[in-house]
């Protein structure tokens, strides 16, 4: 076994050149120290503590019974092996510290390390600084823990970094689960509490895009934690610079003191089972699902129906459901307002009686109901905010009234400008003064300083005479026109849903707006308590999918990440290819694989749906189908879009398809039908579709044919003509598209069609037209049959009248239906 001599900050600086640039003028300066830090911006530059040199050499050995980890007399990780064959997982000739601890501004890697076994304790010295912290290492079957027990002198260090631990595995990173993978085998690194965040310091809010508890290097990987002092208020520009230098309270004794993670390594399919043996043992959050863990119950990655739904529209709504055979009812706007969380009383004028009555039918046919929220969000109109504001509203900051003001002054006097002026996080632009709400226009250009036409008691607050001296506060606000609270009250709105969820019986919910946690000013750390305060009031599993970003501790509460918005494009547009990427980051983050939201409207047609269901087969991803009551009643083919979802989710779980068909589904320029058949099974239909055919508007003589001339190739059996129609330009428009097909068919379809749009028409003989977005304009049946096209070369005349002065181009594809595959269950 090798044993890495400790590197010199100025070999890691040539390593890692970059750190000497402006640019990495943050964390990256800590690079000498740790080459693989991310690469961030940031606003400050600890100095450096370098260690000190000299080969090190075992002090302890710890064993699972798959792994290894060996640490050295300089207080570094020297070896990660298997055990059965003392495979070295360790990247040769990186840094490995086992913790590094920040104080005064400079991070110290430690430069000795002394063992007890007796106690169980490592105790790691830092050289000059005079620090030592003393980890209890225990080893179990499944994996290792390190606690932080104590640092000495108490309260010196306000950061404590678990590693980054380099790993030789660079296959398959899961960024957010800690786990990286490669062939045979897997190692990774679990936060075993809320104060422990997986991933890297990138600055002082504790916050990142994407919390990286493992991360992709040029030599493999590294795993990463760490803990960051909260018990001393700080000011902390945080949230994307929403709040600058904002004033963040102490969080009484949270501490870098009992920051605790878990290391393991294990056969590569062996990994996530591992982790639940992790979540057991360390009482980590462990949701089942009818008794099974969740993350490998057989109902994870089902997909689910969301529509608003009401006492009198329940049973109607659950028909749909349980015909497409869908996990749950998902209502979009259940709650009369966000922060209380209490029932919307258009929907449920019985209350949270109401709502339980939903539940309970929904119950008793084995469909979850479900309710969005925005997680932390305070709208205008909750009680939180009218007719007394609460005082612990979150604040970028504040300043004081420099007079006395009655209670229609419309310029109020403060001493600073400094929190009023920012325009990020203030789309309201709202203060708070005692137990009034004021919003502002402008602040002044000059001193003495004022908020210029004031608007006295906002949202349904007392307008009121306030001294001099008194506390003008700036609130957080979004532009979702809510206002935020400080993190005691986020512990209270998470034990409001959890109330709600409990009385009423709702199983299903998203924390959307996660990131709005981080409004507190306690970065990640305020995501996962949220979560977990939600989790721990509970009575009963709620399945729940959150916004971006996943975070590492909320990986063990979380049942799903179903991102991606049908709102930008349409049916086949809207978000494709970052919902297929997204698939990706399931795959190796060990979470159940979704494609997003789609939008099922009244003109959406059976093969809009089926080319979704082809690419929910293919990635073998659930879906949230968005939709309304009016949609589903007036969508003629409402009937035939729930049996397609019923059995494309029967097949795609039942895992009839093979490698060589789900390749083939994932492609979103195919399209596929499947049909059932007797006896069980279903017939699987791939379509084809030709080349792109183009006409443009052309100038002949007198007499002379304007038409186009195509040769359409079928090489299935005779079918009616299928195409899609797309008229390609910024101005103008087309007439009476005309086909002739083998010279003894002809139709003309009657419509006009704008640049931009698109016209559809399959074997249904409906004519469809979609907007530039690909949004549903009209739909109409023709009045004469469908040209047949037959087996092989079809001579095909296309021709329209063109419109405008600048006249668009025609782009037409034809599709044809292939024969059937048989698929049934293995």
């Amino acid at each position: 076994m090798s044993t890495p001599t400790a590197l010199r900050s100025d070999r890691l600086r040539a390593l890692n050149p970059e750190a000497r640039t402006p640019f990495f003028n943050y964390w990256r300066v800590l690079g000498p120290i740790l080459a693989w830090a991310m690469v961030v911006a940031g606003s400050h530059s600890p100095t450096l503590a370098a260690p000190a040199t000299g080969p090190a050499v075992p002090v302890v050995r710890l064993e699972t019974a798959s792994s290894a980890l060996v640490i050295g007399s300089d207080g570094s990780v020297i070896g990660f092996s298997r055990r059965s064959d003392g495979q070295e997982y360790l990247a040769p000739k990186q840094p490995a510290p086992v913790l590094s601890l920040r104080s005064g501004g400079t991070l110290h890697a430690p430069d000795s390390a002394t063992w007890d076994g007796a106690s169980q304790r490592l105790t790691l010295r830092f050289g000059q600084s005079g620090l030592s912290a003393r980890i209890r290492a225990v080893a179990q079957p499944s994996h290792l823990t390190l606690e932080l027990m104590e640092v000495t002198p108490a309260g010196a260090a306000d950061l404590a970094l678990w590693g980054p631990y380099p790993t030789r595995i660079r296959k398959t990173v899961g960024e957010v689960v800690g786990v990286v993978r490669d062939e045979t085998f897997a190692l990774g690194l679990q936060a075993l509490n809320i104060k422990t965040l997986g991933g890297y310091p990138e600055n002082d809010e504790g916050s990142a895009d994407r919390p990286y508890g493992a991360r992709q290097t040029e030599f493999g990987s590294v795993l990463q934690a760490y803990s960051m002092d909260r018990s001393k208020p700080r000011h902390l520009t945080i949230w994307g610079k929403r709040a600058p230098n904002m004033p963040v309270p102490a969080v009484p004794g949270e501490t870098v003191i009992g920051s605790k993670i878990a290391l393991f390594g294990c056969p590569e399919p062996q990994a996530l089972e591992t982790l639940g043996r992790i979540e057991v043992a360390e009482g980590l959050p462990h949701p089942l699902i009818n008794g099974v863990w969740a993350k490998v119950s057989p109902e994870r990655g089902r997909s689910y129906l969301i529509a608003n739904f009401s006492e009198a529209t329940i049973d109607e709504m659950l028909g749909y459901v349980k015909r497409a055979n869908l996990m749950s009812l998902y209502h979009e706007n259940a709650f009369k307002s966000w922060g209380h969380y209490e029932p919307n009383p258009k929907f449920f004028p019985g209350g949270i009686a109401g709502v339980k009555a939903c539940a309970d039918k929904a119950k008793a046919i084995g469909v979850r109901l479900g309710a969005h929220t925005l997680s932390n969000f305070i709208q205008t109109h909750d009680p939180y905010i009218t007719p007394e504001p609460d005082s612990r509203l979150a604040k970028t900051g504040e300043s004081t009234l420099t007079a006395p003001i009655d209670a229609t002054t419309t310029t109020l006097p403060v001493a600073s400008p400094e929190y009023f002026t920012n325009r990020l996080g203030n789309e309201l632009q709202t203060v708070v003064i005692g137990k009034e709400l004021v919003r502002y226009r402008t602040v002044s250009t000059n001193a003495p300083w004022k908020l210029l036409d004031c608007q006295r008691g906002a949202y349904g607050t007392t307008a009121s005479p306030h001294p001099a001296e008194a506390p003008v506060g700036k609130l957080m606000d979004h532009a979702y026109k809510v206002f935020f609270p400080n993190l005691e009250m986020q512990r209270e709105i998470a034990h409001n849903l959890a109330r709600v969820f409990n009385a009423t019986g709702l199983s299903h919910m998203d924390f959307d707006g996660h990131e709005g946690c981080l409004a507190p000013g306690e970065g990640t750390y305020g995501n996962e308590l949220f979560a977990k305060e939600f989790y721990d009031h509970l009575d009963h599993t709620v399945i729940n999918g959150t916004s971006p970003p996943l975070s590492h501790f909320y990986w063990h509460i979380n049942s799903y990440c179903n991102w991606g918005e049908p709102w930008y494009g349409g049916f086949r547009d809207s978000m494709q290819e970052y919902r297929i990427n997204n698939q990706a980051f399931c795959e190796r983050n060990f979470i159940p694989k979704m494609l997003g939201w789609y939008l099922l409207r009244t003109g959406t047609c059976l093969s809009d749906m089926e080319w979704m269901l082809a690419r929910s087969a293919g990635f073998d991803s659930g879906f949230a189908l968005a939709t309304s009551l009016d949609a589903l009643r007036k969508n003629p083919e409402s009937g035939p879009i729930l049996d397609a979802l019923r059995e494309w989710e029967k097949a795609r779980r039942a895992g009839v398809f093979s490698p060589e068909q789900r390749e083939a589904l994932r492609n979103p320029k195919r399209e596929f039908h499947l049909e059932t058949v007797a006896g069980g099974g279903w017939d699987l239909f791939p379509f084809h579709d030709s080349v792109d055919f183009q006409h443009e508007a052309l100038t002949r003589q007198p007499g002379e044919p304007t038409s186009a001339a195509w040769e359409l190739k079928n090489p299935d059996a005779p079918q009616p003509m299928q195409l899609k129609l797309r008229v390609v330009g910024t101005s103008g428009s087309i007439r009476n598209p005309t086909f002739e097909i083998n010279r003894s068919a002809t139709l003309t379809i009657p419509v006009e069609i704008q640049a931009g749009q698109s016209l559809l028409l399959e074997s249904d003989a409906i004519v469809r037209l979609y907007d530039a977005k690909g949004n549903p304009v009209q739909a109409f049946p023709l009045k004469s049959p469908l040209p047949m096209i037959q087996t092989g070369t079809n001579p095909v005349t296309f021709d329209c009248e063109f419109v405008g002065d600048a006249p668009p181009k025609v782009t037409v594809t034809f599709k044809t239906r292939g024969a059937p595959t048989r698929v049934a269950r293995p």
